[in-house]
Order: structure tokens, then sequence, then C-alpha cells
């Protein structure tokens, strides 16, 4: 069975970054599409990025694009989000997730799913 552990969030200041790693665990992952999502309390689980498995086709949420950049290591069965110019409405719990077939921007389109991690932006 598929398992996804997110890291790496926390709380730091506007302008800030920070860098969420996902190591998957169970099989190996390479040829599955990778994405993050978050999502803040009361609000639907939203789209942030994905990436196809060879990392050659990448795609944000208007609302990141530019400053956020999403990335893999398949050696290491691991995505990466890299959030840079962080604000206090990126404040939320993201989710990485991976299917071996689908890909898109809603939550129905993957299969496995991490237990979230908390990013805190401060003003």
């Amino acid at each position: 069975q598929v398992q996804l552990v997110e890291s790496g969030g926390g709380l730091v200041q506007a302008g800030g970054s920070l860098r969420l790693p996902c190591v998957a665990s169970g099989r190996p992952l390479s040829h599955y599409y990778r994405a993050w999502f978050r999502q803040v309390p009361g609000k639907v689980r939203e789209f942030v990025a994905r990436i196809n498995w060879i990392a050659t086709t990448t795609y944000y949420a208007d609302s990141v694009k530019g400053r956020f950049t999403i990335s893999r290591d398949n050696a290491k069965n691991t995505v990466y989000l890299q959030m840079n110019s962080l604000q206090p409405e990126d404040t939320a719990v993201y989710y990485c997730a991976a299917d071996p077939v689908r890909s898109g921007t809603t939550t129905s389109a993957y299969d496995y799913w991490g237990q979230g991690i908390q990013v805190t932006v401060s003003s």
C-alpha cells in the first residue's frame, strides 16, 4: 500500500519561504502523477500544483503561480513544494497526492493522500 508523508511545515513570516517534501513508501512512485493541494477550515480542498512522472510538465493554480515550484526526485520517491514569497492567505494544511493513471486539479483525480502538514504565515 502506498503511504505519503509530508514534512517541512511550520510558522513563517510573510515574505518568507518553506519547502515541503512528501516522501512515498510502499512502492516506487516514479510513474505516478504527483500533486499538492491545500485546505483551510470550512473550505474545500483546493489544487495547488501538479507534476507528471518524468517532471517535464508542471501546472499551478493561479494563486501560487510564480511563487511556488513543484519538483520531484524519483530516486528518493519524493515530491517537493518550494514556496516563496509566502502570504497570510497561503495559511492552510498542505496535502500531497499521487495517482498512477489520472492527473488533474480535483481531489477525485488522486487515489493516494498524505495526512497533511500545517503551514502558517504571519503578517
